[in-house]
């Protein structure tokens, strides 16, 4: 795709990427308002958001599984459809278990979108250069991380009610549908499929089953009791059959293999922490400003712009330079470090903290986060080939969407257990604050403002993993090609073993290229030294021939399989073809055209060339192809002409038309001069002989030296006629009224004008007519 063609495409990507994060963020500051109107408790405020991460984070890597199998364009569009339908469902919820429901199905959605858009991009972009385009998904995560509560905010303070809060996205997600539809088109790689069901089932329960304990133990049950036991061995134990069935299945949800690459394993381990803090701020930010500084949701997401801010500038800056450099661990390691102490500043917080200081902590955090997010998926990208970018993707963003739902579910618990012990209303009780008395509205603040320091000390814990993590990413640079090739990063098995922890060396096998041959002709003519280019459905460069005298060519590939044969030559459209090869050498000829070029001087008597002359090129149709004015050197051309018959036609003040007939083949360069003859022009006034008035509407008639009629014309108002486009020679003008006027002039060659005025002897007629006028 050229970059033209990816700005489109990623244009839709962006969009829908937009609609989900600002979907998960928009009901941040929105929250306390639909909590005191569906009369919701703290626990729920946790699960509204936990809701939608849980479902997300569990579907991710089916996700990316199914995009390594089929269409990753019709894939996008299936999740923005359900994504769409889960926001319209939550704009009409009556209950909290309603929207928490609603929210869920959203969240598959949205796992689909967050986990497709980096498989996507990886189809189109070789690693070297997606940074930069990384940058600009990080760039949506900040606008749409800051526009969400504030959008949010705006809403639930104007008259339309948080409900709009859900629909405001709607028209996003439809037009990145269509964007999409028009714009991306991927190759899908047909092969044998085989969905491993069972292990999706496996890690979705296993998962499930983890983040719902975090979210309920300490509140509902106590963290040492009966229930976390089945809770925990439940988990454990499907995540433990799903090891062992993604070990035995030859398409596994998640492939083992990727992880003895050990980039790929710590860029999954570093992206815990990021998630923690990239959900976890923008969810407890908007409550601490809210309830703890009794700020307005308006006024909550606006103090949240310093992150995103951050975010912003440091994803964009940083995507930038990764791609000029092809190096990303110089940001990797200042942005964990960053991350860090951002989130230790944090920890200091409680409800009298000064807003400017915690605006410059706010701004680290996020430049932190910008550093790391779109780097670490990057690096992991950098370490599979296309066969599997989907399912590398997609573990990098569940393990990023776990990081946040199992801390927005940890911490959540952690500032109920805090806001409780406060003598606030904690977990279960009431946050519309304004049904509170002033005294215990007052403990609630204090409550909230310095539980959530504790829950920023928490995450900095975490984030000394990714510190850890990026330390020890062995530099690898980024490579230019989509796929893989000898040499490069990838030290991954591409086929599955039956036993992928123990991998065996294979010993090389020796086969016989496939061949593709043809012949390649122009109208009919074999074509020799055409360069004809074979590459896989990755886009990488399999084989590179020309075709000899005869127009013959011969390319051939490592494998059986589909692949694109490209030919091209000078001065010839380049054409492209699919071609499947198979152990049985396969013919494929090729017809260039096309690229023929039509040009030439416009020259007037004694060869001056004639500027700004409109020339037209039409074919036999009559349909115009091009038109153009001539320069000032009387240069005209029409560039990539099709072989075939034209008609050219060059019109110029002053001179006759010319029309002349064109012929050419494909490819080649024609030459046409036009000649143009001057034209004259005869021109005057009719008078009355008497009065000297201007004589209306008298009829004059132009004859030739053979006596012919040329013209016949009236004259107007003010009794002027003309008679242009003359040939030069003699010529005789008869001007009638009740008794004819006649005089012979000659038209010269010198393009100009010749005037010839009359007087009329008979005045009566045309003098009461000339008074009527």
């Amino acid at each position: 795709m050229t970059h033209r063609q990816i700005l489109e495409a990623f244009t839709g990507l962006l969009l829908a990427l937009l609609v989900a994060i600002l979907s998960s963020t928009i009901v941040s500051n929105a929250l306390p308002t639909i909590l005191a109107d569906l009369d919701g408790t703290q626990s729920q405020y946790t699960w509204v958001v936990t809701a939608m991460l849980l479902t997300s984070t569990a579907t991710t890597p089916i996700w990316g599984k199914l995009s390594d199998l089929f269409s990753k364009k019709l894939l996008y569009q299936l999740a923005i459809v359900i994504f769409t339908v889960g926001s319209v469902l939550g704009g009409i919820a009556q209950s909290m278990p309603e929207l928490i429901a609603y929210r869920a199905l959203q969240g598959i959605g949205m796992g689909g979108l967050q986990a497709l858009i980096q498989a996507v991009m990886a189809a189109m972009i070789a690693p070297r250069d997606r940074g930069k385009y990384s940058g600009y998904i990080g760039a949506v995560f900040a606008v749409a991380t800051v526009s969400g509560p504030l959008l949010g905010g705006v809403i639930v303070d104007s008259a339309l009610g948080w409900r709009w809060c859900f629909w405001v996205c709607v028209p996003i997600a439809v037009l990145a549908f269509i964007v999409l539809g028009r714009t991306l088109h991927l190759p899908v790689i047909k092969r044998d499929v085989k969905i491993d069901w069972l292990g999706a089932t496996l890690i979705v329960g296993g998962v499930a089953l983890l983040l719902i304990w975090i979210s309920l133990a300490g509140k509902n049950f106590a963290w040492l009791s009966l229930e976390t036991l089945w809770f925990v061995g439940g988990s454990v134990l499907a995540l433990a059959f799903a090891v062992l069935v993604e070990t035995r299945v030859r398409e596994p949800v998640v492939p083992l293999r990727l992880f003895r690459n050990r980039s790929f394993t710590l860029a999954v381990l570093g992206t815990l922490a990021v998630g923690t803090a990239m959900f976890g701020g923008a969810v407890f930010l908007g409550q601490y400003y809210q309830i703890a500084r009794g700020y307005s949701p308006t006024h909550a997401g606006l103090m949240t712009l310093p992150m995103v801010l951050g975010l912003f500038l440091s994803s964009t800056i940083s995507g930038q330079v990764v791609s000029r450099i092809g190096r990303t661990k110089p940001f990797l390691v200042g942005g964990s470090l960053m991350l860090v102490a951002a989130l230790s500043l944090l920890s200091t917080i409680d409800h009298t903290t000064d807003l400017t200081l915690m605006g410059c902590y706010l701004a680290m955090m996020g430049i932190g986060v910008g550093a790391l997010m779109q780097n670490l998926v990057l690096v992991a990208q950098n370490t599979v080939g296309m066969r599997d970018i989907g399912s590398a993707t997609a573990t990098v963003t569940f393990f990023r969407t776990l990081g946040g739902s199992a801390g927005v579910s940890a911490l959540g618990a952690v500032l109920a257990s805090e806001v409780s012990g406060g003598n606030a209303s904690g977990g279960g009780g009431s946050l519309d604050l304004a049904s509170l008395p002033p005294a215990v509205r007052e403990a609630v603040r204090a409550a909230y403002g310095d539980g959530t320091g504790t829950i920023f000390f928490i995450a900095a814990i975490v984030a000394v993993v990714t510190v850890l993590a990026v330390l020890f990413i062995k530099e690898t640079p980024l490579r230019d090609t989509l796929d893989v090739t000898d040499g490069s990063t990838d030290n991954t098995d591409s086929t599955p073993a039956p036993a992928p922890m123990s991998p065996v060396p294979e010993a090389p096998v020796v086969r016989t290229p496939l061949e593709l041959y043809g012949v390649v002709t122009a109208g009919g003519d074999p074509l020799p030294g055409v360069s004809l280019t074979l590459t896989d459905a990755s886009g990488a460069q399999v084989d590179l021939q020309r075709t000899d005298a005869a127009g013959n060519y011969l390319v051939t590939a490592p494998k059986a399989g589909r692949y694109v044969l490209i030919a091209a030559a000078e001065h010839l459209q380049p054409v492209a073809q699919t071609a499947e090869l198979t152990a049985t050498p396969a013919r494929h000829d090729l017809t260039l055209s096309g690229a023929g070029t039509v040009s030439g001087h416009v020259r007037g008597p004694g060869h001056r060339p004639i500027g700004g002359a409109t020339v037209v090129l039409t074919d036999v149709r009559g349909d115009v192809l091009s038109s153009g004015l001539s320069g000032g050197d009387g240069w005209y051309q029409f560039p990539d002409v099709v072989g075939g018959s034209y008609t050219l036609a060059v019109t110029a003040r002053g001179h006759r038309p010319l029309a002349v007939p064109v012929s050419l083949v494909d490819g080649e360069q024609f030459t046409r001069d036009a000649q143009l003859d001057p034209a004259g022009q005869v021109l005057g006034t009719i008078r009355s002989g008497i009065s000297g008035q201007a004589v209306g509407e008298a009829q004059v008639t132009l004859l030739d030296a053979r006596g012919q009629v040329v013209g016949v014309t009236l004259t107007d108002a003010e009794g002027t006629y003309r008679f242009g486009d003359l040939d030069v020679g003699d010529y005789t003008v008869i001007a009638s009224g009740y008794a004819p006027a006649t005089t012979q002039l000659t038209v010269a060659d010198d393009g100009g004008d010749d005037r010839q005025d009359f007087e009329l002897g008979y005045t009566t007629e045309f003098d009461r007519h000339d008074n009527r006028n």
